[in-house]
């Protein structure tokens, strides 16, 4: 099946969270509007209704290119084929036009989201989509190409977070959850603690790592520059670092934060129970896809198959 690629150019900006991933994505209040479609948007049937599929056997999905296309690409459609099922991914470089696709009838399902941006755009562009099932969550790792072993770090060592408030405040607690810092000093939580405080601070960092705050998409290519760094799941994927520098360690996930991390097949409101789509959470949830998460992307990826909540 031919792969059709979308492509937005917005006039704002988007920013990237701990998700949407692909991780967990954010939309600023400054971007530019979706084009509108000629497609008039009626109300959803109620969620319990079951929708008709009419005989249908193909499955459109639109998903970001890495990892949601290639999961859906790599084994998916082959185990929906063996049910019967044609199954079509759209790809899309941003993270409007799923949604509004959605929403337009366009596609029966996406796959790229986490609860929080799909909440955000149903509340802040009026649209009526709903989370059907967790597939996986892309954890923030710590990577390193000077040392195998968080326990090699030496005191001083400089080791790179994001740059953006949210994933900053993340790599901060990753670093408290693996042992490098004592407690994240209020980083995050206090507006007059900095990365510098931080690097300062004796009591919750004893070991005097220099804490070096950089563009997110940006600490794979300055991992040669560091000592370690903490780089999302999905930077880390696009620049093979998995394979090439195992992850030294991964974050780790309560229930509270599993829910938020994990990244949804979303439908229009009123298809969940519908044959096809019944069919697809039946496919991602599969074996084969827990497999082929695991070998393909070695911790950079790892599945969630939860229920929204």
């Amino acid at each position: 099946m031919k792969k059709k690629v979308f492509s937005l150019l917005l006039a704002g900006a988007l920013a990237v969270g701990a998700l949407t991933g692909c991780g967990e994505v954010e939309q600023t209040s400054d971007q530019a509007e979706a084009p509108v479609t000629e497609s008039p948007v009626t109300e959803a049937p109620a969620a319990e209704t079951p929708a008709t599929d009419s005989g249908d056997k193909k499955i459109t999905v639109g998903a970001t290119p890495v990892p949601h296309a290639e999961i859906l690409d790599n084994v998916v459609k082959e185990v929906l084929a063996e049910e019967g099922w044609e199954l079509e991914v759209v790809v899309f470089q941003d993270y409007v036009l799923p949604n509004t696709s959605l929403e337009a009838g366009e596609l029966d399902a996406n796959y790229f989201q986490t609860l929080g941006y799909m909440n955000q755009q149903n509340a802040d562009a009026g649209l009526h989509l709903a989370a059907v099932a967790g597939v996986h969550i892309e954890p923030m790792g710590i990577y390193s190409q000077k040392y195998t072993a968080l326990a090699d770090l030496p005191d001083g060592a400089s080791i790179g977070i994001p740059n953006d408030p949210d994933n900053g405040a993340r790599a901060v607690d990753l670093l408290v959850q693996k042992g490098l810092l004592v407690s994240n000093g209020g980083f995050g939580t206090d507006a007059g603690v900095t990365e510098d405080t931080l690097s300062k601070d004796t009591a919750a960092n004893p070991h005097g790592y220099v804490i070096t705050p950089l563009e997110a998409a940006n600490l794979p290519l300055s991992l040669p520059d560091l000592d370690a760094a903490a780089i999302n799941g999905n930077y880390a994927l696009e620049a093979e670092l998995p394979a090439k520098y195992p992850a030294l360690d991964i974050e780790e996930f309560d229930d509270e934060t599993s829910i938020k991390r994990t990244n949804f097949l979303v439908v229009k409101d009123g298809n969940q129970n519908s044959e096809k789509i019944q069919a697809l959470v039946n496919a991602l949830k599969s074996d084969k896809v827990k497999a082929y998460i695991d070998e393909t992307y070695k911790g950079a990826v790892i599945t969630s198959f939860i229920d929204p909540q």
